[in-house]
């Protein structure tokens, strides 16, 4: 009987990636399939935070807990 082994960073959610966004970046490269940059940041008043517009065509925040999420507005 075989055995596959996953990686652990193949099972790695959003919420969990570093607050930071060379890790966003890396996160997003792995899970798109290719490169991934910010656009631009901009300030978010129904979200009272800064927002990353990125060239996948969502954007990123970090929620009060520092983790990231997924702004659909």
């Amino acid at each position: 009987m075989s055995s596959a082994f996953v990686k652990e960073s193949d099972y790695e959610q959003l919420k969990d990636v570093a607050p930071n966004m060379a890790s966003l970046l890396i996160y997003l490269k792995r899970e798109n399939g290719g490169p991934v940059h910010e656009l631009h940041t901009h300030f978010s008043e129904n979200y009272q935070t800064e927002v990353h517009e990125m060239s996948d065509g969502l954007g990123y925040l970090l929620n009060d807990t520092q983790q990231w999420q997924v702004v659909l507005d």
